[in-house]
């Protein structure tokens, strides 16, 4: 069994804090994880809401469901119940022990109306995304700490960096997708999830009509990889009515299947792009709903760009939940068109630039928008790296580098 990198920090969670909600899409472990700190580090007893009978029982009687309960109790798809979470917050009020309950949810619980505050300061949220590549590997990837460490460490990159980037774009992160030993099995695995997750997880949020037009709009965000979110395309695109489009897009951020990024905008007196950008949650799922294999990313390299943004902007966010530094995410663009794929922010308002690009080569031209984005930031430019398709990694400046993407799984920081 793959050993997930955020385990740790779920259970320093559960050593201080009453509630720990364990989210994430459906498929990506939360249960197998739960299981596994419920025979080791965090003994627990383990309930599934998926269960009618459990179910049933969370629902007549949320209070006495609980009571019936002795010890730390795990609680699993607690979306399911949200009214579970009223009789939670009154069992944690009269006790505030740490790691009293450890949750789960396929659907983001804080989404919820009437319940985003019910657990306010007596819970932690840790999201559990698909496989990160190091987890892949067994290695605690770095790279979120490292580019923020004193001093960029030297990468190289395979010499068939590109066949196996592709390779693991396709394959996303899903554990039973990455499993499956050919395309065509990975494929009956994503249609049949789609229509599970979308079906279900829309049904127990929200009830609403058009689930058929929702794989269109997943399609739509997929092709539009790395572009500003417009709700105007989407909505010309998909022919839904904008307000529609924005709540389909909130319904699938809660079940974990968009990602929205914010634009990043600082103290500056120059106008800036306030337009997120939107991503799937999984490069693998990106590559089936626009029909895209191995072979046609190859023969196509311009399809490969914003996929490749999305599957970099991807990694990030799996690797910040378990980042000593816990940066945020954000992307940088200015009305006059200077712009940053990515950056990553700490607490302290240090940045770290990122662009990324599919090409083995950099020439100066590619780093215009890190270049920009320091002369903005002055002292705050932490540095700027193109991570970038070939083998070496280039100092261009002190603090500009072109650094190969396998850099992203790497273990590091200091």
């Amino acid at each position: 069994m793959i050993r997930r990198n955020l385990q740790n920090s779920v259970v320093e969670a559960l050593t201080d804090t009453p509630v720990v909600f364990l989210a994430g899409a459906r498929q990506t472990g939360k249960t197998t994880l739960a299981l596994e700190l419920a025979k080791g580090p965090h003994p627990a007893r383990y309930v599934s809401l998926d269960d009618t009978t459990l179910l049933g029982a969370a629902i007549t009687d949320p209070h006495g469901f609980l009571a019936g309960f002795d010890g730390p109790l795990i609680v699993d798809e607690v979306q399911r119940v949200p009214q579970l979470l009223l009789a939670i917050k009154a069992a944690v009020d009269r006790d505030r022990k740490p790691g009293k309950f450890l949750l789960t949810g396929s659907a983001d619980v804080l989404a919820i109306p009437r319940v985003s505050d019910t657990l306010v300061g007596r819970m932690e949220v840790a999201t559990l995304w698909p496989f990160s590549q190091g987890e892949r590997s067994s290695i605690r990837d770095g790279f979120v700490d490292t580019v923020f460490s004193s001093r960029l460490p030297q990468t190289t990159g395979p010499d068939s960096a590109r066949r196996g980037l592709i390779r693991q774009i396709v394959a996303g992160g899903f554990p039973e997708a990455v499993s499956r030993k050919t395309s065509a099995r990975r494929d009956a695995w994503f249609r049949s999830y789609l229509d599970t997750v979308l079906r279900r997880e829309v049904r127990d949020l929200a009830a609403i009509e058009g689930l058929a037009q929702l794989p269109q709009l997943l399609g739509l965000i997929a092709a539009r990889s790395g572009s500003l979110a417009s709700y105007a395309d989407l909505s010309r695109g998909a022919q839904i009515p904008q307000t529609t489009i924005k709540r389909y897009l909130a319904l699938l951020e809660a079940i974990f299947l968009v990602h929205r990024i914010p634009a990043w905008s600082g103290n500056l007196t120059t106008r800036l792009v306030k337009a997120p950008k939107l991503y799937l949650t999984d490069s693998g799922l990106a590559c089936f709903m626009l029909g895209f294999g191995e072979d046609h990313l190859h023969r196509r390299p311009n399809a490969l760009g914003g996929l490749l943004e999305g599957f970099v902007a991807g990694e990030l966010a799996r690797q910040i939940g378990w980042s000593r530094i816990k940066p945020s995410l954000f992307h940088f663009r200015t009305h006059t068109g200077r712009e940053v794929d990515l950056v990553l922010e700490d607490r302290s308002g240090r940045c770290v630039a990122i662009e990324v690009k599919a090409g083995a080569s950099i020439s100066p031209r590619d780093l215009r928008g890190l270049r920009a984005f320091s002369d903005h930031l002055g002292s705050r430019f932490k540095r700027g790296i193109v991570l970038y398709g070939g083998e070496e990694t280039v100092p261009f400046a002190d603090n500009l580098h072109a650094v190969p993407i396998s850099a992203l799984w790497a273990p590091g920081g200091d």
